[in-house]
């Protein structure tokens, strides 16, 4: 890949805005998360802390993309390239587990009550965590495994990938293809499209289910709706094109130019989950709430504070004269 302006201006356009939004954002869920593990840990919450974590990784590795993006071109050390890589991929797909993990949660809480209860630990939901980073970092550990034939010149490879770049995106060789292609379609169909249709089954059954029972006050079914929506809107803007590139690249035998702006919405995906968090954590809408009552009552004394400088100014200047 090589930079140009318009795309380097996008990336910084985008990685700017999530960090801005999605930061702060995540830093509020991952106090409440804490706060209320500590209290009395649920399933939920224990899924939920590994989806923030996720995304805080992200907002971690993004200003090395954005430094990047800035210069338009790898100046880092050669050490963070696959690493920032093999992170953001990690990410990537673990989220789509825990999203598949949370909606299983939510399903089976409604469709199931008694026996969910029976059931209802947190230390299932802890090994299942576990078990989806173990999955995934094992999965994305192929971008170390490329890398270690990009600096090597075959006797019938023609082609020398050196060391030093102008993007931390690389152009496969041959040998390399070989490798990622099939590991991509793979990571297509066991980490995106069978996620994908459990998710989708869980919360159609779920919005189906709440609509039949009438005792379930309006509220509760508008969130459960509205968790169903952000959800679908997480797989299908910001992991569908990048999953679906992997698609592409498989049956047309080479790496898509055009996947580099796949990562985009990948990324943007830190800023839309801080919505999951809200719709599903009771304890989160409360700590929000507070939160930008707060923020609005110091704006208050704020203004007023100016105001009051403002109107003692104008008396003194009027004294004087």
């Amino acid at each position: 890949m090589y930079w140009t302006k318009p795309l380097s201006d996008l990336v910084l356009t985008v990685d700017s805005i999530t960090l801005i939004i999605g930061l702060p954002a995540n830093l509020l869920a991952l106090y409440t998360f804490i706060q209320k593990i500590k209290q009395q840990a649920t399933p939920l919450d224990v899924l939920l802390l590994n989806l923030n974590i996720s995304d805080l990784l992200v907002h971690i590795f993004l200003p090395l993309r954005m430094k990047e993006a800035a210069d338009m071109q790898w100046t880092l050390s050669y050490f963070l390239c696959p690493l920032m890589g093999y992170v953001i991929y990690t990410t990537i797909y673990n989220s789509t587990l825990l999203l598949t993990a949370i909606s299983v949660e939510r399903y089976l809480g409604v469709a199931f009550p008694i026996k969910y209860k029976q059931y209802h630990n947190p230390r299932l939901a802890v090994i299942a965590a576990v078990l989806f980073w173990v999955v995934t970092m094992a999965h994305c550990s192929f971008v170390y495994i490329v890398h270690q034939y990009e600096s090597k010149n075959e006797s019938n490879d023609t082609q020398h990938v050196p060391l030093t770049r102008d993007s931390c995106y690389m152009m496969f060789n041959d040998k390399q293809l070989k490798i990622i292609l099939p590991f991509r379609l793979e990571l297509f169909i066991i980490l995106f499209c069978i996620p994908f249709i459990i998710c989708s089954f869980c919360y159609i059954k779920l919005i189906l289910i709440l609509s039949r029972l009438h005792t379930v006050n309006h509220k509760k079914r508008c969130r459960a709706i509205g968790l169903a929506l952000v959800t679908f809107l997480v797989f299908i803007v910001c992991f569908m094109p990048f999953n679906v590139s992997h698609l592409v690249g498989f049956i047309g035998w080479y790496s898509p130019s055009w996947s580099v702006y796949t990562l985009l919405p990948i990324t943007f995906n830190a800023c839309l989950d801080p919505l999951i968090f809200y719709f599903s954590s009771s304890t989160l809408r409360q700590t929000f709430s507070k939160f930008i009552a707060g923020l609005i009552k110091k704006l208050e004394v704020l203004c007023f504070w100016r105001l009051f400088k403002s109107s003692t100014l104008k008396e003194r200047l009027q004294n004087s004269q």
